[in-house]
């Protein structure tokens, strides 16, 4: 029996790209199952099969593992490339992967992921200006230190992984982070399994309430590519 992975709707749900694509580009196969965001709160209903009432989730078998950081470090015991070779390499992903997981609050709030969209983007906070400015230092950083053209080198791994989502959100509400940033969100987006998430989530009909008025505060939409 092989995995499956459940996640939400692919224009919204941040947080279950990153397992997502990341299997995609490493080729580790699995079952792709959609549940989902009917409702602003779906705990009760994602409870059937997530501990926490939230996606993503990875079912191997008789086991279950959440949360898409404890996905990542549960295939990187059983997979190889989860994480760069190098070791410098390898200590910087980890760290940059545990600040996105447990970082960037305002990023995720004021600027929330709809992949299918372009927002002219109000005034954001004082914290989102820093929640960026240290977005464009880290990528910088590790572009610079292990020579691209992914975040920790040669290969693509799971910090890019964790990432993902500011790429979508970097382009969505066009959100400068330096030529350095652009030239790797320009690169990641145009990752065959971030095209493919991408034609998913366009070809949705979906649309959950509290998700649109999350991205109508953010702005005036200028452009909708969803069907």
């Amino acid at each position: 029996m092989g995995y499956t992975l459940v996640t939400a709707n692919r224009n919204y749900s941040s947080w279950s790209l990153r397992p997502w694509v990341l299997m995609k580009a490493l080729g580790i196969a699995f079952e792709d199952r959609v549940e989902p965001f009917l409702a602003p709160v779906n705990y009760e209903a994602f409870r059937a099969f997530s501990p926490t009432g939230q996606v993503p989730v990875l079912i191997d078998g008789a086991r279950t593992v959440w949360d898409s950081l404890g996905i990542v470090l549960y295939l990187a015991e059983r997979h190889d490339g989860v994480w760069p070779t190098d070791e410098e390499a390898r200590a910087w992903a980890i760290c940059a992967t545990a600040e996105m997981h447990g970082g960037f609050s305002a990023l995720r709030n004021e600027r929330t992921m709809n992949v299918g969209v372009r927002v002219d983007a109000t005034s954001g906070s004082a914290a989102l200006g820093r929640d960026v400015a240290r977005i464009t230092e880290l990528w910088s950083e590790g572009l610079d230190r292990f020579g691209g053209p992914w975040l920790a080198g040669a290969a693509f791994t799971a910090v890019d992984a964790f990432y993902a989502p500011v790429a979508f959100r970097v382009r969505t509400y066009g959100i400068d982070v330096g030529p350095a940033g652009l030239a790797w969100v320009e690169r990641i987006i145009a990752h065959p399994a971030m095209r493919e998430w991408e034609a998913t989530a366009l070809a949705e009909t979906w649309r959950e309430e509290s998700h649109e008025a999350e991205l109508n505060a953010c702005g005036s939409i200028t452009a909708d590519f969803r069907h």
